[in-house]
């Protein structure tokens, strides 16, 4: 993989100074402070490192980044294809298999210069063109990892006993875009989620503080809710993530029939994107883990190396088909221009129409 070191940026922090490896998610118990990646697939990363300054500049560790033009991006489902995997989620809803799916397609394009490829600088850029409250990027050669995430939603965060999860459903360009469409599917990801925190929590202590409350992103508004409750004692990492991952709101409910159907519709794994993505610090107990959305990853080598882009959206019973290709170019416009290094404040100018059939 091309890059520097291994290395981890997240909420101001860069973590440098490697000291473990592993793909055990009971490590996260053992002492010392984590950077974590967990595919949508369930492929584990876990990275130990010793030391984390937490007032670095991300741009004192960014290389170079020269990202591939718009036009060169190409989707794993067509517009055609995505229409009729949305056909596919309702034939489901209609026999009662599931109530909602989450259906993702993957933009992929070559790197122009494999040698100008540092997701830190990648990430540099998208602080800039796409801030997002749980960002970070995650650089680890041996293990094939180069990931670079705006991700605007929380997975998990933990302070001690206490566990909440803040699911995103309900996209617009702006809030009068929102529908009751939109509305009922947050309530039900919510109720999947105070299921799965409820698996590990303490009886009675599930609640939701939180609900349907809008937050404003670059470009489109979400609608989100928070999910809280008490973990009961003695309850480890690996017994959370087997409660909860992976994400209901990159799922869809009910959950195992919902993935089910998504590794029957989508023609490629997702791999890091729709996983979880973040750090834990298992000698304070604290953590905050994103759902990797809005996320970048490389795959590949050298001459061969390739950035991957995943967008999707949420089908129900009550899905305009065209509408929700539409919600995945708009979760893509903004941040393919920062990527391609055609994004200016306000403007965009020199891009795609994101609404057009370029990423076919």
């Amino acid at each position: 993989m091309v890059g520097r070191g291994a290395a981890a940026w997240f909420g101001g922090s860069l973590a440098t100074g490697m000291s473990d490896v592993t793909s055990d998610l009971s490590a996260l118990d053992s002492g010392g402070r984590w950077a974590v990646a967990v595919g949508f697939e369930g492929e584990v990363v876990c990275a130990r490192f010793e030391d984390w300054d937490d007032n670095s500049r991300l741009e004192s560790a960014a290389g170079a980044w020269t990202g591939p033009p718009a036009e060169d991006y190409t989707s794993s489902m067509s517009r055609a294809q995505y229409l009729a995997a949305v056909a596919a989620v309702r034939e489901l809803i209609a026999t009662g298999e599931v109530y909602q799916v989450n259906v993702c397609r993957t933009l992929s394009a070559p790197m122009p210069d494999p040698v100008s490829a540092d997701v830190f600088a990648l990430m540099a850029r998208l602080r800039r063109g796409n801030p997002a409250p749980f960002g970070g990027c995650l650089r680890i050669p041996a293990a094939g990892i180069a990931i670079a995430s705006a991700s605007p939603e929380l997975f998990l965060r933990r302070s001690g006993r206490v566990i909440e999860s803040d699911p995103i459903k309900g996209t617009g360009r702006t809030a009068h875009d929102l529908t009751p469409k939109d509305r009922a599917e947050n309530v039900m990801i919510v109720d999947l989620v105070r299921n799965d925190l409820g698996r590990v929590c303490e009886t009675g202590t599930v609640e939701v503080p939180s609900l349907l409350r809008l937050e404003e992103h670059p470009g489109l508004t979400h609608l989100v809710s928070t999910v809280r409750g008490r973990l009961r004692e003695g309850v480890g990492w690996a017994e959370i993530f087997s409660a909860s991952f992976a994400p209901g709101s990159v799922t869809g409910a009910p959950k195992v029939s919902a993935l089910r159907a998504i590794a029957a519709i989508e023609p490629v794994p997702r791999g890091p994107y729709c996983g979880a993505f973040g750090w834990v610090d298992a000698d304070t107990q604290t953590a905050e883990l994103a759902v990797a959305i809005r996320t970048f990853w490389l795959t590949g080598r050298d001459g061969d190396l390739r950035l991957h882009f995943g967008t999707g959206a949420g089908i129900t019973w009550g899905s305009d088909p065209q509408a929700e290709w539409d919600e995945t170019c708009l979760k893509a416009a903004n941040l393919i221009r920062v990527a391609s290094g055609t994004w200016s404040s306000g403007t965009g100018t020199g891009t795609p129409d994101p609404l057009d059939d370029r990423w076919t």
